[in-house]
This record gives structure tokens, sequence and C-alpha cells, in this order.
């Protein structure tokens, strides 16, 4: 195996400084360092790169082009190293990280109002959270507990559901024509809205109530169902989405309902996480606390599994 190049950190940071101010003597300020030693570092990462990083033209420095290219490198190496340690700074010895991954407008919408009260429950656990859009392995631990939307199946995972959700379109009020509408197809004289992770939604919707048409699937497609609903309140046209996400819309009136037909989905949301981690204190408290608050808000959940003490 051919040996690594890794300069020192003070390298990178003498080159950085140097490379900011164009000039030795303001990096060595900087970094409390005499103007020799920021020096002698960057002729030190010259000869171990082979590539001049600086011109000295005229007693002044100017970046030579593969300084340049260097430079954006190193800033991102600084910046990673700089959170980094600012992330561990901000546990004490007794903190916990339970990594949780879930769909962005789910943890936004219904996820981080539910999370309230709960870091003054559980003060050593510190909570990462991150929006997953794409499937990931949730038994590779790239998280320990993961929200999600659908049947409720999931390899080496213990799945339990919260609820389930039926959806409605909604609409800005202004773009609704001032005759009323006769039926729910006259919606598709205006934009459908759609959304990536929920393809057949419109065709699904207007199929139950005995509507066929072939714009069902046409539209301005979005990643998320939070562009849906911006989308919508904007008046850029009708969305179809889980009623529970939009009601504070509905009530602020920021958008209206054009046509009364709730559909339940077939899915459910639910909450899941490795099997082997189903002792695990963290995890438990989460899950403890996510299905307290389902419980509060909807019917029909299923029993929390029973956890070995």
């Amino acid at each position: 195996m051919s040996k690594r190049l890794l300069p020192t950190m003070t390298a990178l940071q003498c080159f950085e400084a140097a490379a900011r101010h164009l000039s030795f003597t303001r990096a060595a300020q900087e970094l409390h360092l005499t103007q020799s030693a920021v020096s002698k570092q960057v002729a030190q990462l010259e000869d171990m790169l082979q590539h001049p990083l600086f011109h000295r033209v005229r007693r002044r420095l100017q970046l030579a082009p593969a300084g340049e290219l260097y430079l954006a490198e190193v800033n991102k190496i600084l910046t990673q190293v700089d959170i980094s340690s600012r992330y561990i700074l901000s546990y004490g010895g007794e903190t916990e990280v339970l990594k949780v991954a879930t769909q962005p407008t789910f943890g936004a919408r219904w996820l981080v109002p539910n999370l309230k009260g709960f870091s003054k429950r559980h003060p050593t656990i510190h909570l990462d959270i991150k929006n997953e859009l794409e499937p990931f392995d949730l038994v590779q631990a790239k998280a320990d507990v993961a929200f999600f939307y659908g049947t409720g199946s999931w390899p080496g995972a213990i799945c339990i559901e919260l609820f389930g959700e039926d959806v409605i379109p909604v609409c800005a009020p202004d773009i609704l024509p001032n005759e009323p509408l006769f039926d729910a197809g006259d919606l598709t004289s205006l934009v459908l809205l759609q959304c990536t992770s929920r393809p057949g939604a419109w065709h699904e919707w207007f199929e139950e109530q005995g509507i066929s048409t072939e714009n069902s699937y046409h539209g301005p497609r979005f990643d998320t169902f939070y562009m849906c609903i911006r989308a919508a309140e904007s008046g850029c046209g009708v969305a179809l989405v889980p009623r529970f996400l939009v009601l504070d819309e509905l009530q602020e009136g920021k958008l209206v309902i054009p046509w009364q037909h709730y559909k339940p989905s077939q899915g459910a949301h639910f909450i899941a996480f490795a099997e082997q981690s189903a002792e695990v204190p963290k995890v438990r408290a989460l899950i403890d606390w996510i299905v307290e608050k389902a419980r509060a808000g909807s019917g029909g959940i299923q029993p929390v599994p029973e956890f070995k003490e």
C-alpha cells in the first residue's frame, strides 16, 4: 500500500491563513507563530505536493493555480474538523447520540412538534435528526430509529404503526373559478400538483369517485409534500396531500378544500428500529415517547412490543 500524503494540521492552517491574507506575516500574527515558521510550513507542504502553491512577486504573494485548487479542498477539511470538534464539545460525558431518520415533511410537520419535552425528560439523549428521501439500510446503523410511510414491512426491523391518514385536495382560495364545482372532475381544469413519492395519488383519488381522466398524471412534480403544499399555497395548482400535514394552512385560510372527498391512504406511518436494538435504552425511550404522542392524537395504534429489562 502506498504511503498516504497526510500533511499536518498546522501546515494546512498556515497555508489557508497565508492564502486568505496573501501574506506570511499576517498569517503568522493570526496563528501566533513567527513569519519564518509559517513560511517553512508552506514550503514543506509545497515539497510534499510537488507543486508551488504561491508565486512570490516583488515581495508579495499570489496564489498559484495549484494553490487555488488546493485552497478549496483545504477549506473543506478545516471546516469539517471544526464542525466535528464542536459537535463533540457540545456533549457531556453521559450523553448518548440517537440517530433518527425521517421523511422531510413528516419530520417538520408532525415529528418535530411532538418532540417538545423529550430532551427535558431525557437530558442525556441527544437527537441527531436527518431527512431521508431514499430508502436506506436501517440494520447497517445509518439510523437508530426511522420514520416511514408504507405497509410496515422492513427486513430485519421492528415496525410499529403510528397512525393512518387520508388525503385531500387543497389549493389557494383565489385560483378557484367563480362558478361552483359540479363534480371532482372539474378539478382537472386546474393544474394538478404531483408528489414524486405518490405518483398514482391523483389517479386513485379520481378513480375512487368513478371519474376517468387523462390528466391525473400530468402536472409539475415535486420531491416532497412540503414543496407541493407551498406550490398550492402560492397558487400554482391543486395539491393532493395527507390532511394532517395541512391543518394549520386550512385553519388560517391559506388553503381551502375545493372538493370534499377524503380518501384513506392504503399505507400508514410507522416508526422502525433494528431488531437487535430492541433492548437499547435510548431507542426504547424514543419509541415510548413517540407512541405515547401518537396514541394521544389518534387511535388504532398497534401495541408497543415488550422490551426486556
